[in-house]
């Protein structure tokens, strides 16, 4: 996983060294007779980079290399938990004969280091990915600053996979262990709610335990290992205390949600399946970023896409079908910025947007050429020669 993270890194730098030299604008006519009109995109300044701790080189990269590509200076401000990563990209960067000034890392914790830059007058614009509730305080800051900065937040999911009665079943099986489980389901993107119609319902449940009874659970770096460590104790015991939930609220825990150990230290936690969920339950409308799914029935494919429109989040929904009418109907319905056909909700391009939709995201997408659309500032001049 690490590695093929540090490969996307390396895409993400690539393609938008590509984009520094293909900004465009354009030249039209004015309504009135004799004078120009120019259109042309210009940095917006220093953006600060505030980036989460899961992906802690993707993410960071997808940030840093559209920001000097339009032309801009980053602060960039890492997650207090992985500071070597940040220091590896840093270095890196360092050496690629940009201006002093132009890249800076700054280390600590987000109370501190956060609030200073949401508050400093010379920042222009702040990015930020992390949880909802410290996204709409970064918001709030920002927009209570002077100047007023412009602001990109992504904030979660709680995404939806939905299984129809028609879907092929082993690949749905293995859209759910991948976008549920893999990552150690530490993925914005996360399945954490399969909503699965009545006529496969039983089957899928079955064969996704069976799937899941044959993960091995072990310390990342290890051959072999399919899920590794909760990143720490502190999301460990809110793992803990949903799935405490989730029972207590009335789901059935189907397998898993036992704390293991192995030989190297860590916060192993096995993949973790609750049936019988209602869409009301806590744990089928709060991000709980851990290998935990929600297995929801539903009647049919109406109920199916009513259930996954009924949540604050909108970052990516999954449709596992054989029917083009269904899919084609999910692609424009669902209420996502992303959505997939018969593949994990998690795993995306980076020459395309990303992004969500209500509680999830706020501002212009991220990745691909849409990324010019927070880095740069348009420019309208009328010229009369």
């Amino acid at each position: 996983m690490g590695i093929g993270e540090v490969v996307r890194a390396g895409q993400i730098f690539a393609f938008f060294a590509g984009e520094a030299v293909r900004m465009s604008g354009e030249k039209i006519a004015s309504t009135r007779p004799g004078i120009d009109v120019e259109i042309t995109r210009e940095p917006v300044g220093i953006v600060a980079l505030i980036t989460p701790w899961n992906f802690p080189v993707a993410i960071p990269a997808w940030k840093i290399a559209p920001a000097l590509a339009y032309g801009n200076c980053v602060v960039f401000k890492p997650a207090d938990l992985v500071p070597g990563s940040a220091h590896a990209l840093a270095e890196i960067i360092s050496k690629s004969g940009l201006p002093p000034g132009v890249f800076n890392l700054v280390m600590g914790r987000g109370s501190e280091i956060g609030d200073a830059l949401l508050r400093h007058p010379g920042i222009a614009a702040v990015s930020f990915t992390g949880s909802v509730a410290t996204g709409r305080k970064v918001a709030a800051a920002a927009t209570a600053a002077t100047p007023l900065k412009k602001v990109q937040l992504e904030m979660g999911g709680k995404n939806p996979l939905v299984v129809l009665d028609d879907a092929d079943l082993k690949n749905a099986v293995e859209c759910a262990t991948n976008g549920a489980f893999f990552s150690t389901g530490q993925r914005c993107t996360a399945s954490s709610r399969l909503i699965v119609t009545r006529g496969i319902h039983d089957r899928f449940v079955e064969a996704l335990a069976e799937r899941m009874k044959s993960l091995v659970v072990d310390d990342a770096l290890r051959a072999g290992t399919h899920v590794g460590p909760v990143v720490d104790r502190s999301q460990l015991d809110q793992d803990l205390r949903y799935i405490d939930l989730g029972k207590e609220e009335g789901a059935k825990l189907h397998w898993g949600g036992e704390v293991l150990n192995r030989d190297n230290p860590g916060f192993y936690l096995q993949p973790t399946l609750f049936t019988e969920v209602d869409n009301r339950m806590r744990i089928a409308r709060e991000e709980i970023f851990g290998p935990v799914a929600a297995v929801i029935r539903v009647k049919d494919y109406d109920e199916a896409v009513a259930v996954a429109n009924d949540t604050d989040f909108g970052l990516s929904a999954g449709i596992c079908t054989t029917s083009l009418k269904y899919a084609s109907h999910f692609k424009r319905h669902a209420e996502a910025g992303m959505v997939m056909v018969n593949l994990p909700t998690a795993g995306v391009d980076y020459h395309v947007p990303f992004g969500g939709r209500k509680g999830s995201s706020y501002g212009s997408r991220e990745q691909g050429r849409y990324a010019v659309e927070f880095y740069t500032a348009v420019k309208t001049a009328y010229t009369q020669p």
